[in-house]
């Protein structure tokens, strides 16, 4: 490839340029003491400005593999493209302009899109089977059209005919199969087919771990009753108990609910008429029992009528999976595994990598990968809602725009965080585990996992937030500081592929002291910080892969540093007493609590417990 042989004009002859022309060289602006926010902006120009200038849109500091390039050529080639485009013309590149390229460029795009559309739902699994072939009723038919999908994935592929014949279903899908559709399409048909109204109650109940996925799918279930004059309902802790008790006795024939507020109504609602009821449906049964709903949803299951069609998807299988399904079917299931003979169990566009970083310098390496990925959408992970809390705060002080979402805030601002994420083309959502599972928000282009996950299995829910869908791609990083670098041999037991990327120390914003100027200066900065570094070294105390992550073996001076703190803050921890306790309660089998290892990533295994529905 030739390269442009370009004489760049030092600054002196700039300025004499400027003078000839009668211009004023523009004059820099002061740095204002004001206050330390101002220092701190004006300290974090600089060197990032000349970097940008030389580098571009680059994604991070991190160093990442060569398809960066050929994306960030495209997007060149496509503003190019762009300013040179008038009413139907479009530049040859030779100085010619060209007629009419320009409608069928866009009609290109709109084919292109909507093909994409189409295949939402599942990633690298689609089926060549049609919506058409399925004996569904007009209107479901016109729904799903109106959505945008023609053929099902595969898990809709084998669960939706037998749930229709009036089977029950036990499904293995991993997260972005679409086995939302999967068991919603059934339903809905079910309700249609016998003529549910208002007056007969509440015919389908969709019980689901958390109040995010309960709305995301009662979302996907009004598009599915678009056509239909069924009623759709939603029940989930956090919201007005009240209105939820005043709808569903007016009649709900479907019910989306988490299981805490779903039992509240099954014992205290009067009028409540859930006794012909005629399919029960549990989505994300492992998530809901690691959530502690075991006792829940015993009970749940006793008060509902046991003359039901049942149907139960979990991407795991543990010893308390398998008590619910015994507990929950009252004839045989068909078992459905579309994942059976996986040799990957992350989606399959998945660019997967990991960074070394030191302790100290691990909230500088964040902020200069966000401050460089500000045109793309991307979710980082916390350990705790207070670590979220305060690096939210600190990064809109810096003038970096996020949201943040976890399970200490109140239900209304979770929701419109929720949806308000799903809708931006581009954004930074800080967030802890509570976003991990099931959520299907479209086009994250990043996720960075800055505090490491409890095992994993946490690791994959996380990923699994992108690269979602046939034929999408996506980029995941993951934070880990050099004590922390066994945890990628389970990573590769489980079958994740990861590259180490790196990330250069000079291009690294030196601003630690102005940081922590700003955080020791600003008393809720403050207060947020040390609340956050005390529940940081608490969730890493509770961690149950303590051979790696081991808190006694942590630089305090260094993780307080990236804190924002000069020296570790006095915080009540107690973490010996607590950690006390806990080795008194496990037992070390193989060199490893909770009996993990490398042969065994998901940790304890009783022996009648065949361990996975998914096969890896």
């Amino acid at each position: 490839m030739a390269v442009l042989d370009e004489t760049v004009p030092s600054s002196s002859e700039v300025e004499a340029m400027n003078k000839r022309r009668g211009r004023k060289r523009p004059k820099k602006n002061p740095p204002s003491t004001a206050t330390e926010e101002s220092e701190l902006q004006n300290s974090m120009k600089g060197e990032e400005e000349e970097e940008e200038e030389e580098e571009g849109e680059g994604d991070a500091e991190v160093n990442v593999p060569e398809e960066k390039a050929k994306e960030e050529e495209k997007m060149k080639n496509k503003k190019r493209k762009t300013k040179t485009k008038k009413e139907g013309h479009e530049d040859t590149g030779d100085g010619r302009v060209e007629e009419g390229v320009e409608v069928q460029v866009e009609k290109d795009e709109e084919k292109k899109n909507q093909k994409k559309k189409v295949k939402t739902g599942g990633s690298g699994i689609m089926s060549t089977v049609s919506f058409d072939s399925l004996e569904l009723s007009e209107k479901t038919l016109r729904a799903i059209k109106d959505m945008g999908f023609e053929h099902m994935t595969q898990i809709q592929d084998r669960a939706i005919p037998p749930f229709l014949a009036g089977k029950d279903v036990l499904g293995a899908a991993r997260t972005g199969s679409g086995k939302t559709l999967a068991f919603l399409i059934p339903a809905v048909e079910l309700l249609q087919r016998i003529s549910f109204t208002p007056y007969n109650g509440t015919g389908v109940i969709v019980i689901c771990p958390t109040r995010e996925l309960a709305i995301q799918i009662h979302e996907v279930a009004n598009e599915l009753l678009k056509y239909h004059s069924q009623t759709l309902g939603i029940v989930t802790g956090g919201s007005s108990r009240q209105a939820e008790a005043s709808h569903i006795t007016k009649g709900v024939n479907l019910l989306i609910a988490t299981p805490g507020r779903l039992l509240d109504h099954l014992q205290h609602t009067k009028n409540f008429v859930f006794k012909n009821l005629k399919c029960l449906i549990i989505d994300e049964a492992d998530r809901i029992l690691e959530t502690n709903f075991e006792e829940e949803m015993k009970q749940i299951i006793k008060l509902l009528p046991k003359n039901r069609q049942t149907a139960l998807f979990s991407a795991t299988q543990t010893q308390k999976v398998e008590d619910l399904v015994r507990l929950s079917f009252q004839s045989t299931p068909v078992y459905i595994d579309v994942d059976d003979g996986r040799t990957k169990v992350t989606n399959e566009g998945l660019q997967q990598g990991y960074c070394v970083v030191p302790s100290a310098k691990r909230f500088i390496v964040l902020y200069s990968f966000l401050k460089r990925s500000l045109s793309k959408k991307v979710m980082v992970f916390f350990s705790s809602c207070n670590s979220v809390t305060f690096h939210a705060d600190l990064l809109r002080h810096i003038k970096i725009d996020c949201m943040d979402i976890h399970g200490k805030q109140k239900q209304q601002k979770r929701t419109s965080t929720f949806f308000a994420f799903n809708k931006a083309e581009k954004g930074i959502l800080l967030c802890t585990d509570v976003a991990a599972r099931g959520l299907d928000i479209p086009a994250v282009d990043w996720i960075v996992q800055y505090d490491p996950p409890d095992e994993p299995k946490e690791y994959i829910h996380r990923v699994g937030r992108t690269a979602r869908g046939e034929g999408s791609k996506g980029n995941a990083l993951l934070f880990l500081i050099p004590e922390e670098l066994q945890f990628l041999r389970y990573l590769k037991a489980a079958k994740v592929p990861v590259k180490e990327y790196e990330f250069s120390d000079k291009k690294l914003a030196n601003v630690q002291s102005h940081l922590e100027k700003l955080v020791g200066s600003n008393y809720h900065l403050n207060k947020a910080a040390k609340d956050a570094y005390r529940t940081y070294l608490l969730a890493y105390n509770s961690h149950s892969m303590k051979d790696i992550f081991n808190v006694h073996r942590l630089d305090l001076q260094a993780i307080a540093a990236s804190f924002c703190f000069s020296n570790p803050p006095k915080v009540n921890l107690n973490i010996d007493n607590s950690a006390s306790k806990l080795r008194k309660k496990t037992r070390k089998v193989e060199g490893s609590r909770n009996r993990f290892s490398e042969n065994n990533p998901y940790g304890r295994k009783n022996v009648e417990d065949e361990r996975q529905f998914v096969r890896y």
